[in-house]
């Protein structure tokens, strides 16, 4: 999708290949998910046009982000939104991160969205300070509710 030659960064469509690294990535967030749950949740995430990316540097898997579109009635156009992105916490600093959500901007606007939304655990502040030296503003309240069925 996007290569940096000075740095061997390229951000691409992850594939199921990547499955194994994406689960330690995502292990770095605090959650334990497997190679086999990440490729079957991948491939699901394809099937519905999601946009799921990762971050190669040097040939090594070393970030990832997730996206979704959502249509609501209140706004004109689809709203994008940036679920859940990490980069290697070796690598951070690297200007990755920025280069996977600019990727992702470009991805969601291809699709007809004309914002992006993030959502961010409250306990991620340095990811808030993060997005908001990226532009983003903080500009609602999220609040969850676990189902209990999974």
């Amino acid at each position: 999708m996007v290569a940096d030659n000075a740095s061997a960064l390229t951000i691409r469509e992850a594939c199921r290949d990547d499955s194994a690294k994406l689960a330690a990535l995502i292990g770095q967030l605090g959650y334990a998910v497997t190679a086999n749950e990440v490729a079957e949740r991948l491939g699901l995430m394809i099937a519905e046009g999601r946009t799921v990316l990762a971050a190669e540097l040097a040939g090594e898997v070393v970030g990832c982000l997730s996206t979704s579109v959502m249509r609501v009635l209140h706004r004109s156009a689809p709203v994008g939104r940036i679920s859940m992105m990490v980069v290697d916490e070796g690598v951070r600093g690297r200007g990755i991160g920025s280069a996977l959500v600019r990727a992702a901007e470009q991805a969601l606007q291809a699709k007809g969205c004309y914002i992006v939304e993030v959502t961010s655990h409250l306990r991620r502040a340095d990811a808030h300070r993060f997005y908001e030296k990226l532009g983003y503003e903080r500009t609602s309240v999220r609040l969850a509710r676990e189902l209990g069925a999974r």
